[in-house]
C-alpha cells in the first residue's frame, strides 16, 4: 500500500477511524516485540509506578509527569497481591512502556518515522506533523487491564484540535484478548472532557460535555497481526480487560500538526519539542 485511496480517506472522515491490515512484515512486529522484552529486563523499583484509566486524576505521580520525553515502564494494578508484592514475573507484569520510545530508542524510532508510516499521517491531512507520543502495550494475559472509553484529545490537547492515532497490532487482536472497540462517527461530537496539568503539578479532570458513552454503538476492531488502526483524536475507543491466555501487544504513536498550539495546561511535557518524520 503506497497511499491512502479517496474512499478510505471518505471512511476515516466519516468513523473517526479506519483499519488497514497487513501494514506491517511480521518480521518488524516480532522485532519490535523482541525489543521491548529486552527493555523490560530492569531492576523495578521499590514503589512501581501502576497505569490505570480508572483514577487518572490520582495516578498521576512523578515517575508518571516526568515521563513525556523518557522510557519508563507501567505495571498492572493487577499483578500485585494484597501486600504489594508482584504476584507474577516482573514480564508478566508490565502495562506498558512510554512515552519517547519513538525518540530514544533506535528500533522504534526507524519503525515510527518509516516513509510509509508518515504518508498514512500526510494521507490523513494532518499539516506539518509531529510524533509527540509513543506507547508500547502489552494487554498481559488474564490481568491486561481495561481501557475506559475515551477521547485521545482529552490527554494531548491541541488549538485547535489536530491529532491523530496509529495502533500498531503486534500480535492478533480478537474480542477475547482485548481489541479496540471505537464508536462510529462519535468524533463528530467534539470533545467531551479534558485532562489537565495543573501548576502544581496535581492533575484535573474537567467535564466539557455531557455525552455519554456507556450505551454507544461501540463496534469491535479485531485485527491479525500487522495491522494498523488509525484513529481521530476525537473519536471514543476502549479495550476490554483481557481475560485470556494470551497477550495483545501493540505499539502506538500520537501525532499533533505544529501549526496548532500545544496548551501549557497538557500533562505531557518535553525538554525538546517534537520532531517530525
Amino acid at each position: 500500500m503506497t497511499s491512502l485511496d479517496a474512499d478510505q480517506r471518505a471512511r476515516f472522515r466519516r468513523d473517526g477511524f479506519l483499519v488497514l491490515e497487513g501494514f506491517a512484515p511480521d518480521e518488524e512486529c516480532d522485532a519490535l516485540r523482541a525489543r521491548a522484552d529486552a527493555l523490560v529486563a530492569f531492576e523495578p523499583s521499590s514503589v512501581p509506578s501502576i497505569f490505570t484509566t480508572d483514577e487518572q486524576a490520582r495516578r498521576t505521580d512523578e515517575y508518571f509527569l516526568g515521563s513525556g520525553d523518557q522510557i519508563r515502564f507501567f505495571f498492572e494494578s493487577l499483578a500485585f497481591d494484597s501486600g504489594g508484592a508482584l504476584a507474577v514475573k516482573k514480564e508478566h507484569a508490565i502495562n506498558k512502556i512510554g512515552h519517547a520510545l519513538h525518540d530514544l530508542d533506535p528500533l522504534f524510532d526507524h519503525f515510527s518515522r518509516a516513509p510509509r508510516v508518515a504518508r498514512l499521517v500526510s494521507d490523513l491531512g494532518l499539516a506539518s506533523p509531529r510524533l509527540l507520543q509513543s506507547m508500547y502495550i502489552f494487554k498481559q494475559p488474564r490481568i491486561g487491564g481495561e481501557v475506559r472509553c475515551h477521547q485521545d484529545a482529552t490527554f494531548l490537547q491541541t488549538e485547535p484540535q489536530a491529532m491523530v492515532g496509529l495502533w500498531f497490532a503486534l500480535e492478533d487482536a480478537t474480542e477475547e484478548n482485548g481489541c479496540l472497540w471505537a464508536i462510529p462517527g462519535g468524533h463528530r461530537a467534539g470533545l467531551q472532557s479534558l485532562f489537565v496539568r495543573n501548576s502544581d503539578d496535581t492533575t484535573t479532570m474537567r467535564v466539557l460535555g455531557d455525552v455519554t458513552w456507556e450505551d454507544g454503538p461501540l463496534v469491535p476492531l479485531p485485527v491479525k497481526k500487522g495491522a494498523v488502526i488509525l484513529l481521530d483524536g476525537l473519536v471514543p475507543h476502549l479495550s476490554k480487560q483481557n481475560r485470556s491466555e494470551r497477550s495483545r501487544h501493540a505499539y502506538t504513536l500520537h501525532a499533533v500538526s505544529a501549526e496548532s498550539a500545544y496548551p501549557e495546561t497538557n500533562w505531557l511535557r518535553r525538554a525538546m519539542p517534537a520532531r517530525g518524520f
